[in-house]
């Protein structure tokens, strides 16, 4: 699409990717298989975690939420850029560029909130196994869940609605592959972005704490593991909390670089990467991460595979 035919239209060009062909049919296959294996895996994780009867505890009721959480963060921005790929054609609408923001933010906040009750979770399971019962109970849970997903909501709907009330008066190209927000800032002609510097300060701020409370969790449980005499326990612990450590820090790092990273006129393989690396990597990876270590969850889904050769392992 032409500059000329943008002017007469409302909504934007996402210049992510390269203009060459070749490449952008390059970019759509990578991100059509990647989707479909975060999909694929994400589904099993929830189908098998509802269905089974040894994953009802309140871990697997939140990991659960979890891959429902990157399950839809995947179908907000790589659809649409593998679309936009294959019909050559970079062009998206004012009303979905608000849908994108709002639901990519909605969700990204969400799964922030959600592995930091998960972090809390391990911690009584690890350091208050007396306790678990009482105070992880199944309806305490139902209202973290739910208030993790209204925390998301509300985030969403502050960030989009200030973002989405600043005047664009620039060319209106957005140098990423989705609707990102910091490039949107950059197409205001005014100071009228204070408010989604507001917002964003507050979003961070509550990122911080959520930072804060799984390094307390986490240096409990590891200082509670240090004193377990058995070298299996050790090992069977570490399985459980390592990969959620890894992908919380994973996640938080890379959005708070590309952020915070100053925004260019040109994108970069850094910009790129970056914004990769926390949209589309760690919805795709979370089922992996959390299965490979995990017995029960291996268990769990040696009985859904074909073949029943594996099950009797």
């Amino acid at each position: 699409m032409t500059m000329t035919n943008l002017t007469t239209r409302s909504g934007f060009l996402l210049m992510g990717f390269s203009d060459k062909r070749e490449l952008q049919i390059l970019h759509a296959s990578l991100f059509l298989v990647t989707y479909l294996l975060g999909m694929a895996g994400n589904f099993i994780i929830i189908t098998i975690t509802t269905l089974d009867p040894q994953l009802q505890s309140p871990m697997y009721y939140f990991l659960k939420h979890l891959s429902l959480l990157d399950l839809s963060s995947l179908s907000v921005t790589v659809p649409q850029s593998i679309d936009n790929s294959l019909m050559d054609n970079d062009y998206i609408s004012y009303g979905q560029c608000i849908l994108q923001v709002f639901f990519f933010t909605s969700l990204a906040s969400a799964e922030v909130f959600i592995l930091t009750v998960m972090s809390y979770d391990r911690y009584v399971a690890i350091c208050l196994p007396l306790h678990y019962e009482v105070i992880m109970d199944p309806r305490k849970c139902m209202w973290a869940v739910t208030a993790v997903w209204l925390s998301g909501g509300i985030s969403g709907t502050l960030y989009t609605t200030t973002t989405f009330s600043i005047r664009f008066c620039r060319d209106k190209i957005i140098h990423q592959f989705f609707c990102d927000v910091p490039q949107l800032l950059k197409l205001s002609c005014s100071n009228d972005y204070l408010g989604v510097i507001g917002v964003s300060s507050l979003l961070a701020v509550m990122a911080f704490a959520c930072f804060i409370a799984v390094t307390l969790s986490y240096g409990q449980i590891f200082s509670t593991i240090l004193r377990i005499p058995s070298a299996e326990g050790r090992s069977k612990v570490f399985s459980t909390c390592l990969p959620h450590l890894f992908v919380f820090s994973f996640f938080l790092i890379t959005g708070a670089c590309a952020h915070l990273k100053p925004t260019s006129d040109s994108p970069t393989a850094l910009d790129l990467l970056l914004s990769i690396f926390y949209t589309v990597l760690p919805p795709t990876l979370n089922p992996v991460i959390y299965s490979l270590r995990n017995e029960a969850m291996k268990t769990a889904l040696r009985k859904v595979l074909p073949g029943r050769q594996f099950t009797g392992k």
